[in-house]
């Protein structure tokens, strides 16, 4: 199974950016970036430009997107970008995509993206993107467009629980990534997933998963977490203490085994609470113990 975590943040309050050679020494397939410039005084940081100081510190990690929000942005500007940090990295992109999950905050209103409009422009952009990376001459709202220097097209990851987050991983991306989301909630949306792309007559996307762990002893980092899964994501208290994967590495890869036996590839487990250091180690042993 591959694991991915988010950098920590250093003292004053931006990604730990010397952090992420230290992930790739422990063995970590990828370090991943949220998007949430939600605009409400939260903190946040471009994903981009976070990604970009990552590839300059490594040379094996994947560098993800978890998860980047399409409608927000022009396409021809995220194809720009991609081109150029595959040439950074050495083409080691995953780029990991989204509706947008804040469409309320004040963020999304000052980019100018409309919430009504995002599934379909999310789906125009994943069209386009491919040719628009590859170098070809890609049609973008009626303008042939073609971007150089070319470079290859990213591992495409659609983020989101939804049937239509499904359909859309299935037409256009190479994996779907659920999030919050405990094994057994997820087996029967795993079933679903493969219906759909038989329906379709399209292969199966790999599975990611993200989520959050507290891999220490901190019961208010718990406590906390799963008090805004119940008041910003309307999970019952039983549902939201089920969410975070708690405890050592022990605990840790049962629940990286459930996870497996319902299909799932990947894991990216964001830090909460003290010591990141320690977690991150707790993941690297949880993973071990699967072998």
């Amino acid at each position: 199974m591959r694991i991915s975590t988010n950098l920590p943040t250093a003292r004053s309050g931006v990604p730990d950016i010397a952090m992420a050679p230290r992930l790739e020494d422990l063995g970590y397939d990828a370090l991943g970036v949220a998007d949430l410039v939600v605009g409400d005084g939260s903190p946040g940081f471009d994903a981009m430009l976070v990604l970009a100081g990552a590839a300059t510190v490594t040379s094996r990690i994947s560098l993800e997107f978890g998860v980047l929000s399409l409608p927000s942005r022009p396409t021809a500007w995220v194809a720009t970008q991609l081109q150029t940090l595959q040439h950074m990295s050495g083409d080691r992109v995953v780029l990991g995509v989204g509706v947008g999950g804040f469409p309320g905050t004040p963020f999304w209103r000052a980019v100018g993206g409309p919430p009504r409009e995002r599934g379909r422009r999310t789906d125009e952009a994943l069209r386009a993107l491919p040719g628009l990376v590859r170098g070809e001459p890609t049609d973008l709202g009626g303008e042939e467009v073609t971007l150089a220097p070319a470079a290859p097209v990213p591992p495409i990851l659609v983020g989101g629980n939804s049937e239509a987050a499904m359909r859309r991983a299935v037409r256009y991306g190479d994996g779907w990534v659920p999030s919050l989301i405990t094994p057994t909630a997820l087996a029967g949306k795993v079933v679903r997933l493969r219906e759909i792309a038989d329906e379709l007559d399209r292969p199966v996307p790999s599975i990611y998963v993200g989520g959050h762990a507290i891999l220490v002893d901190d019961p208010g980092a718990v406590e906390s977490f799963t008090r805004d899964l119940v008041t910003e994501h309307g999970m019952s208290p039983e549902e939201a203490a089920a969410v975070p994967v708690t405890g050592g590495p022990a605990e840790a890869a049962e629940r990286l085994h459930a996870y497996a036996e319902v299909g799932v590839d990947t894991v990216w487990l964001v830090f909460d609470g003290r010591d990141w250091m320690r977690q991150a180690e707790a993941l690297v042993e949880a993973r071990a113990a699967l072998r």
